[in-house]
């Protein structure tokens, strides 16, 4: 059996990297995207600040991901289609409005002992005026979810 947070790999066992995310509530998630103070935040600020952590609208990242194919050539983007066709839907535009992932340390990914211990510090948040929910999501591509078969390469 595979201890939770390794995987197999080449040479034994090997740590998958994590990380945390976040739904918003709507009014939290604009004044995140925005930069605008907004008293719900001053505690999820709090927090972010003492774990080296910054907000990232899931949204926005995708977005961006989709101009720099385009301005780079979708040829190199192998999620482009994907990525597009998502966030032209609006549903699912709502929804990663208000998808926050973390960054820390400026890392997209990060130990295992880093997502416990930001996790362990929202944990308090979740269900507030501002922090509706929190998961954690891993590199293990068995956790992930793939592109459907019209968008594989």
């Amino acid at each position: 059996m595979v201890e939770p947070g390794r995987g197999a790999g080449a040479g034994g066992a090997r740590r998958w990297l994590y990380q945390i995310r976040l739904e918003l509530a709507d009014r939290a998630a604009a004044a995140a995207r925005s930069g605008e103070p907004d008293p719900d935040l001053e505690a999820l600020d709090a927090i972010l600040a003492r774990h080296e952590a910054a907000l990232v609208c899931q949204y926005d990242a995708f977005a961006f991901y989709c101009a720099e194919a385009e301005r780079l050539g979708i040829a190199l983007y192998p999620l482009y289609a994907w990525t597009r066709a998502t966030i032209e839907q609006p549903a699912k535009k709502a929804k990663y409005l208000r998808s926050f992932s973390l960054r820390v340390a400026g890392e997209e990914v990060y130990g295992l002992e880093r997502a416990d211990a930001l996790e362990a510090a929202l944990r308090p948040l979740a269900g507030g005026p501002a922090v509706r929910r929190i998961a954690r999501h891993d590199t293990n591509p068995a956790n992930n979810p793939q592109p459907p078969e019209r968008y594989r390469p």
